[in-house]
C-alpha cells in the first residue's frame, strides 16, 4: 500500500476579517502535493477553552503569530516529517504530547490545530476524496443555518447585551432554500432597520450580523419577528439567541450587567423566561448562564427541556467538561468549535461523546474568520443537526454557506436537510 508522508510543514502569518492576525498551514506529502489551513479567532473566548499562543509587545498590538509559527518550523515538523498523514490520531497526539499541557499554552492552540487540519485535508486529498468524505464516508446531513441576524455584545458597538440574535430555517426544504428564507429575511431586516433608525443602522458586527442602534433585547426580537413576516416566512423559521452571559457576568458582584441593569442570577433566569414567554418561537439559547454555573445550566435545562439549551463557554468543546455537565444535566446541547479544544481528533471525540448522550451537537465558526471554508466539511462528516456560521455578509462567513450549497450538489439525492429530522436527533 502506497504510504503519504509528510515532506514539510511551513506557516505563514495571514489576517483574518477583523485584520487580526493568525496562522496558515501548508502541509507537504510525498514531495509531491500540499493541501492548507486557516485557523479562526475567536473574540469572545471562555477561560477554559484551549490557548492561543500570541507573541506580545507593540506589533499588532501584541496579536501577532510568529511565536506560535515557529513552533510550527522548529519543534512540530522535526517529529511530524515522514508520518503518515493519513494517521489523524497519532499526528495529534504527538502534537499534543510536545506542548506537555492541558490547554496546549506552550506551542499554542493556534499552533497545533492548523497542522491537525490542513493534515486531514491533505489526507483527503490524498484518498481523492471531499474531507466530509475522507471523515465520514456515509455523511449525508446538510444542517440547519443558526444565522445572525442582529449583533450585540462584544461583537457589536451597540446597546444590546445578549451577544447574537439569529434565525433557524427549520421547515426549509434543502439547504440551498434555506440560504434563499436568510437572504429575504436580511434583507427586509435592513430596509425596517433603515426606515425606522437611518442609514446608520445597518452596520456590520463581528459575525456578520448587524449591529442595529438598539435598546433592548425585546425590541430587537420584535424588529426580527416583523422582518420575518415580511419576508413571507414566519411559518418556516424558528429564532435562537447566542446570550454569552459569561461575557457581562461580574464576576465580584456576581451579577448579570444587561443594558443598564444589575441581575441577580434570579433575576435572569426570570428575564429569559419572559423572553420565551413573550416569543415562543424561540427554540435555542446558548450560554444562558455564565460558564462556571453547571447547577443553574442543570436548573434551566430542567425547566426548559423542549429548548435546544446549548453549552459553549461552559463545555469549550472539552470532553471532560462535557462528562461533567452530563452527569448534572446542565444543558442538551454542545456548541462544537475545533480552536476551542485544539484538536480534529478531539473534537471528534468530543462529538460521538455527546452523541452517545443524546446531546444535540451545534457546530460553530468563531468571529475572527478567513474564506477558509474547512468547518462546512467537518460538519457535514459530523452529521451535525445545526450550524452556527454567522450572518450573510462578506466572503468569510459566505464561503462556509457556499461550501454547503456545492456539498448538497455532489450528495445529489443522498442529502437530508436536518430541519426534516432535527426531532429525531
Amino acid at each position: 500500500m502506497k504510504k503519504y508522508l509528510i515532506t514539510n510543514i511551513k506557516s505563514i502569518e495571514i489576517i483574518d476579517n477583523r485584520g487580526m492576525p493568525t496562522i496558515r498551514t501548508y502541509v507537504e506529502v510525498n514531495n509531491d502535493f500540499y493541501e492548507h489551513a486557516d485557523v479562526e479567532c475567536g473574540s469572545s473566548k471562555g477561560k477554559y477553552e484551549a490557548k492561543e499562543l500570541r507573541d506580545g509587545g507593540r506589533r499588532f498590538f501584541g496579536m501577532g503569530v510568529k511565536k506560535a509559527i515557529n513552533n510550527i518550523h522548529k519543534v512540530i515538523f522535526p517529529k511530524l516529517k515522514g508520518v503518515d498523514v493519513r494517521e489523524q490520531r497519532k499526528i495529534d497526539r504527538i502534537m499534543n504530547e510536545l506542548d506537555g499541557t492541558p490547554n496546549k499554552e506552550n506551542l499554542g492552540s493556534n499552533a497545533i490545530l492548523s497542522i491537525s487540519l490542513s493534515a486531514a485535508k491533505a489526507a483527503s486529498k490524498s484518498c481523492d476524496l471531499p474531507l466530509y468524505k475522507y471523515l465520514n464516508s456515509n455523511s449525508h446531513i446538510l444542517p440547519i443555518s443558526f444565522a445572525t441576524m442582529i449583533n450585540g455584545g462584544l461583537h457589536a458597538g451597540n446597546k444590546l447585551a445578549f451577544q447574537e440574535f439569529c434565525v433557524l430555517p427549520v421547515k426549509a426544504k434543502s439547504f440551498k432554500e434555506s440560504i434563499e428564507v436568510l437572504s429575504e429575511i436580511n434583507y427586509h431586516l435592513r430596509k425596517i432597520l433603515v426606515d425606522e433608525y437611518g442609514n446608520y443602522a445597518i452596520n456590520c458586527g463581528e459575525d456578520g450580523g448587524i449591529a442595529a442602534p438598539l435598546e433592548n433585547s425585546f425590541e430587537a426580537m420584535d424588529i426580527l419577528i416583523k422582518a420575518s413576516r415580511e419576508a413571507g416566512y414566519k411559518d418556516k423559521i424558528a429564532f435562537g439567541l447566542d446570550i454569552a452571559s459569561t461575557h457581562f457576568y461580574n464576576t465580584k458582584n456576581k451579577k448579570y450587567n444587561i443594558e443598564g441593569k444589575e441581575n441577580s442570577k434570579k433575576e435572569m433566569i426570570e428575564l429569559l423566561e419572559e423572553m420565551l414567554k413573550n416569543y415562543p418561537s424561540i427554540i435555542a439559547l446558548e450560554d444562558p448562564l455564565h460558564e462556571d454555573d453547571f447547577e443553574g445550566f442543570s436548573e434551566f435545562t430542567k425547566n426548559h427541556a423542549e429548548k435546544i439549551i446549548i453549552g459553549d463557554d461552559l463545555f469549550v468543546t472539552n470532553i471532560l467538561r462535557l462528562k461533567k455537565g452530563i452527569k448534572k444535566g446542565a444543558a442538551n446541547a454542545i456548541l462544537i468549535k475545533p480552536n476551542m479544544i485544539g484538536t480534529l481528533s478531539e473534537t471528534i471525540d468530543t462529538v460521538k461523546h455527546a452523541n452517545r448522550n443524546k446531546y444535540k451537537i451545534v457546530v460553530s465558526e468563531r468571529s475572527g474568520k478567513t474564506e477558509d471554508n474547512i468547518l462546512s466539511d467537518i460538519t457535514v462528516s459530523l452529521d451535525a443537526p445545526i450550524i452556527k456560521t454567522g450572518g450573510l455578509r462578506g466572503s468569510d462567513r459566505g464561503a462556509n454557506y457556499n461550501r454547503f450549497i456545492e456539498i448538497e450538489e455532489e450528495l445529489g439525492n443522498s442529502a437530508v436537510y436536518a430541519g426534516k429530522i432535527l426531532d429525531e436527533m
